[in-house]
């Protein structure tokens, strides 16, 4: 696929269409958290794959304008979002399927992903007062059925705590996957090129 790896060419596509333009979460989201897991080594990797204290992570304005009005509505409940992945850069991509080489699991580089487009992101609710994260009877980047849309063998409290993840963010344009209760992505994802600008470069940019 064709890679825009130059902050140049990045700036020149954003020039041309705004909606391109990667926005860092916390400039835009009031309270949102992070927990980035890939700067760190919890993760089913169990390495890091992302440079080590890495605290900034984007997506394109449409997404994160998208995720700012989720944040105020969970916000008025008493909840609010904390995001594991967003943007990834398409080198890191490569990186994962070299290491894994399973689809249902990582995004085959031939295609790229919603995560290099900046267009996906993997998050969780948490409750406002406590920080602590609802149930959601698996963890972020679980590969069993039991983190499926489609698996209901769960107790009430947790489906409903799915549930008004799903419903919040598809009410503002977000599509759910099937087999990750955490990933969500815009649609047209063919619209946004494949970014491959490591994220001190992106920061600065902005």
């Amino acid at each position: 696929p064709e890679i825009t790896g130059k902050i140049e060419q990045y700036n020149l596509q954003v020039k041309k269409d705004s909606s391109k333009k990667m926005v860092e979460l916390k400039t835009l989201v009031p309270g949102i958290v992070y927990d980035l897991r890939y700067a760190t080594v919890n993760n089913f990797m169990r390495r890091l794959m992302y440079p080590a204290g890495t605290t900034t992570t984007f997506l394109r304005m449409p997404a994160a304008t998208a995720l700012k009005k989720v944040q105020e509505e969970l916000s008025a409940k008493g909840f609010g979002l904390k995001i594991y992945d967003a943007y990834r850069p398409y080198a890191v991509t490569v990186k994962f399927w070299e290491l894994v080489k399973d689809e249902r699991y990582v995004a085959n580089p031939v295609k790229g992903s919603g995560h290099n487009r900046g267009i996906a992101v993997d998050l969780t609710i948490i409750n406002s007062q406590t920080g602590k994260e609802l149930e959601m009877g698996t963890g972020f980047d679980n590969f069993s059925d039991s983190a499926h849309h489609s698996f209901t063998n769960l107790p009430e409290a947790i489906l409903q705590n799915r549930l008004l993840l799903k419903a919040t963010m598809e009410k503002y344009g977000f599509k759910a996957y099937a087999d990750e209760w955490w990933h969500y992505s815009i649609p047209e994802s063919s619209k946004y090129e494949i970014l491959d600008i490591e994220f001190k470069r992106l920061k600065k940019a902005l």
